[in-house]
Protein backbone atom coordinates (compact mmCIF):
# COMPACT_ATOMS: atom_id res chain seq x y z
CA UNK A 1 0.00 0.00 0.00
CA UNK A 2 1.14 3.66 -0.63
CA UNK A 3 0.53 6.54 1.31
CA UNK A 4 -1.57 9.15 0.02
CA UNK A 5 -2.18 11.67 2.54
CA UNK A 6 -2.02 12.23 6.03
CA UNK A 7 -2.94 14.47 8.59
CA UNK A 8 -3.65 14.33 12.47
CA UNK A 9 -7.79 13.21 11.65
CA UNK A 10 -5.61 10.20 9.49
CA UNK A 11 -4.12 8.34 6.72
CA UNK A 12 -5.32 7.75 3.21
CA UNK A 13 -4.04 4.77 1.74
CA UNK A 14 -4.01 3.73 -2.14
CA UNK A 15 -4.28 0.10 -1.88
CA UNK A 16 -2.82 -2.23 -4.83
CA UNK A 17 -6.68 -3.59 -5.01
CA UNK A 18 -8.26 -1.10 -6.41
CA UNK A 19 -9.76 0.76 -3.35
CA UNK A 20 -8.90 3.13 -0.89
CA UNK A 21 -7.86 2.93 2.61
CA UNK A 22 -9.13 5.12 5.32
CA UNK A 23 -7.82 5.21 8.31
CA UNK A 24 -9.31 7.40 11.00
CA UNK A 25 -6.68 8.82 14.30
CA UNK A 26 -8.15 9.17 17.61
CA UNK A 27 -9.03 11.91 18.91
CA UNK A 28 -10.69 15.17 18.33
CA UNK A 29 -11.07 16.58 15.04
CA UNK A 30 -10.63 20.23 13.90
CA UNK A 31 -13.25 20.52 11.02
CA UNK A 32 -11.24 22.02 8.42
CA UNK A 33 -8.61 19.55 8.62
CA UNK A 34 -11.45 17.07 8.58
CA UNK A 35 -12.81 18.62 5.60
CA UNK A 36 -9.45 18.25 3.95
CA UNK A 37 -8.64 14.79 5.06
CA UNK A 38 -12.05 13.96 2.86
CA UNK A 39 -11.59 16.22 -0.05
CA UNK A 40 -8.17 14.02 -0.68
CA UNK A 41 -9.93 11.06 -0.11
CA UNK A 42 -12.70 12.12 -3.36
CA UNK A 43 -9.66 13.07 -5.22
CA UNK A 44 -7.73 9.57 -5.14
CA UNK A 45 -10.79 7.94 -5.92
CA UNK A 46 -11.06 10.31 -8.83
CA UNK A 47 -8.05 10.46 -9.98
CA UNK A 48 -8.07 6.71 -10.25
CA UNK A 49 -11.60 6.17 -11.47
CA UNK A 50 -12.13 4.03 -8.29
CA UNK A 51 -15.40 3.32 -6.61
CA UNK A 52 -14.78 1.62 -3.73
CA UNK A 53 -13.32 2.67 -0.06
CA UNK A 54 -12.39 1.08 3.39
CA UNK A 55 -12.73 3.30 6.00
CA UNK A 56 -10.82 2.27 9.25
CA UNK A 57 -13.17 3.72 11.98
CA UNK A 58 -12.07 1.34 15.02
CA UNK A 59 -10.41 4.40 16.50
CA UNK A 60 -12.17 7.58 15.85
CA UNK A 61 -14.68 9.46 18.04
CA UNK A 62 -18.08 10.17 16.94
CA UNK A 63 -18.81 12.29 14.16
CA UNK A 64 -19.92 16.00 15.20
CA UNK A 65 -23.35 17.11 13.67
CA UNK A 66 -20.95 19.59 11.86
CA UNK A 67 -19.33 16.87 10.17
CA UNK A 68 -22.18 14.85 9.64
CA UNK A 69 -24.13 17.72 7.67
CA UNK A 70 -21.05 17.96 5.28
CA UNK A 71 -20.57 14.55 4.43
CA UNK A 72 -24.28 14.30 3.69
CA UNK A 73 -24.79 17.78 1.98
CA UNK A 74 -21.33 17.97 0.22
CA UNK A 75 -19.16 15.03 0.33
CA UNK A 76 -21.91 12.12 -0.92
CA UNK A 77 -23.82 14.93 -2.62
CA UNK A 78 -20.51 15.90 -4.87
CA UNK A 79 -20.16 12.23 -6.22
CA UNK A 80 -23.96 11.73 -6.43
CA UNK A 81 -24.06 14.98 -8.65
CA UNK A 82 -21.11 13.37 -10.70
CA UNK A 83 -22.71 10.37 -11.11
CA UNK A 84 -20.20 8.45 -9.52
CA UNK A 85 -20.97 5.51 -7.71
CA UNK A 86 -19.50 4.42 -4.42
CA UNK A 87 -19.02 1.26 -2.79
CA UNK A 88 -17.86 1.87 1.30
CA UNK A 89 -17.17 -0.84 3.91
CA UNK A 90 -17.21 0.39 7.40
CA UNK A 91 -15.03 -1.46 9.90
CA UNK A 92 -16.71 0.04 13.10
CA UNK A 93 -14.95 1.48 15.98
CA UNK A 94 -13.92 -0.01 19.15
CA UNK A 95 -15.59 2.53 20.91
CA UNK A 96 -19.27 2.04 21.16
CA UNK A 97 -20.60 4.92 21.17
CA UNK A 98 -18.79 5.56 17.99
CA UNK A 99 -20.31 2.47 16.62
CA UNK A 100 -23.55 4.60 15.82
CA UNK A 101 -20.90 7.05 13.97
CA UNK A 102 -21.91 6.53 10.34
CA UNK A 103 -25.22 4.88 10.30
CA UNK A 104 -27.12 8.36 10.85
CA UNK A 105 -24.97 10.17 8.35
CA UNK A 106 -25.21 7.45 5.73
CA UNK A 107 -28.80 6.68 6.36
CA UNK A 108 -29.81 10.18 6.07
CA UNK A 109 -27.67 10.32 2.56
CA UNK A 110 -29.06 6.47 1.49
CA UNK A 111 -31.79 7.41 -0.82
CA UNK A 112 -30.26 10.46 -2.25
CA UNK A 113 -26.49 9.28 -2.73
CA UNK A 114 -24.76 6.85 -5.22
CA UNK A 115 -23.51 5.38 -1.85
CA UNK A 116 -23.77 1.42 -1.77
CA UNK A 117 -22.26 0.88 1.93
CA UNK A 118 -21.72 -1.89 4.90
CA UNK A 119 -20.30 -1.88 8.44
CA UNK A 120 -18.46 -4.78 9.36
CA UNK A 121 -16.41 -5.52 12.88
CA UNK A 122 -13.21 -7.60 11.01
CA UNK A 123 -11.51 -6.13 8.24
CA UNK A 124 -11.05 -9.55 6.61
CA UNK A 125 -15.06 -9.11 6.30
CA UNK A 126 -15.17 -6.43 4.58
CA UNK A 127 -12.21 -6.05 2.07
CA UNK A 128 -13.84 -9.86 1.20
CA UNK A 129 -17.26 -7.49 0.28
CA UNK A 130 -15.35 -4.92 -1.32
CA UNK A 131 -13.70 -6.96 -3.74
CA UNK A 132 -17.24 -8.51 -4.47
CA UNK A 133 -18.08 -5.25 -5.74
Amino acid sequence: MRLYFENPIGRVLEDPNGYALVQYAAGPRDFATFQAFLTHTHQLLRRHGWHKMLADQRHMTPYTEQERAWIADHWLAQSADDGYPLFGAIIIASDVYAHLAPVPTMDAVRHQSALTYRIFEAEQDATNWLAQQ
